[in-house]
């Protein structure tokens, strides 16, 4: 039971007020966010979640954030970059452990595995924090019984972006998980340094990971800043790749929120 969860009994089909269980420093731009689950709070693996404060604020600012835990799990985590001059960023760089956050009822999204076509092999694309609904993804697990081969890419410009290393490390010791990560503006931090888009145009990515990049048998997955899925949409369709739609499966799924 979800002791720490405190309702609000005015609004409290819309939000409940959560406490802050954790903070976790990455970099100085990117920290992940752990606070208490709302009592009945479903979602699935890919969904967001909206947080806003000030709690109780008749104008609260509110923002979405991937959920990176599983639904199993008993609080929500978030990762979180920071926006330089963002109204949000400012709120939530000054939050401390033990303070409150508002967290809508509701989970939203449509960046679910289960919209694409079977398929052999999934691509976990992201560059900086969406990586976030991956890791929820992983840890719940069912997404690698549906595919021979998992392979995550993690795209950052530096080596202290890269979050959740330890984790995927983990899960790749249990699972057919390769974790790649991609450090832009560190010479030598990883095997691979140029911009995801262009490794994949290349062939490099394939070649490195040693599994094929077409339409027929691999599926795709993108999340990350609009640069990169931009970038990544115009060289999937290329490559013949389907978007998903409402109803639809196809054979790559963009996560549109950002």
């Amino acid at each position: 039971m979800n002791t720490a969860a405190i309702p609000n009994t005015e609004t409290k089909k819309r939000w409940t007020a959560q406490r802050v269980l954790h903070i976790a420093s990455w970099a100085p731009n990117l920290f992940s966010l752990r606070i208490t689950k709302p009592a009945g709070f479903l979602f699935t693996p890919g969904h967001y979640a909206r947080l806003g404060l000030p709690v109780g604020d008749e104008s609260p600012i509110w923002r979405a954030y991937s959920i990176v835990t599983a639904p199993h799990e008993e609080f929500l985590e978030f990762l979180v970059t920071v926006v330089v001059g963002g109204n949000m960023s400012r709120l939530l760089t000054g939050i401390t452990e033990g303070a409150e956050i508002m967290v809508e009822s509701a989970a939203m999204g449509f960046f679910v595995a289960a919209q694409l076509a079977p398929g052999e092999t999934l691509w976990m694309l992201s560059t900086g924090s969406g990586v976030g609904p991956y890791v929820s993804m992983l840890r719940e697990g069912s997404v690698c019984g549906r595919y021979r081969k998992v392979v995550i890419v993690h795209s950052v410009r530096t080596s202290a972006e890269l979050a959740y290393t330890e984790a995927f490390r983990e899960l790749a010791a249990q699972h057919a998980i390769e974790y790649v990560p991609v450090v832009t503006r560190e010479a030598g931090a990883t095997a691979l340094a140029e911009r995801v888009p262009l490794l994949v145009d290349s062939g490099t990515l394939a070649a490195h990971v040693g599994e094929k990049f077409d339409a027929e048998t691999a599926r795709v997955m993108v999340c990350g800043n609009p640069d990169f899925t931009a970038d990544m949409r115009r060289v999937l369709s290329a490559r013949g790749f389907v978007p998903c739609r409402r109803g639809l499966s196809g054979s790559m799924l963009f996560e549109n929120y950002w």
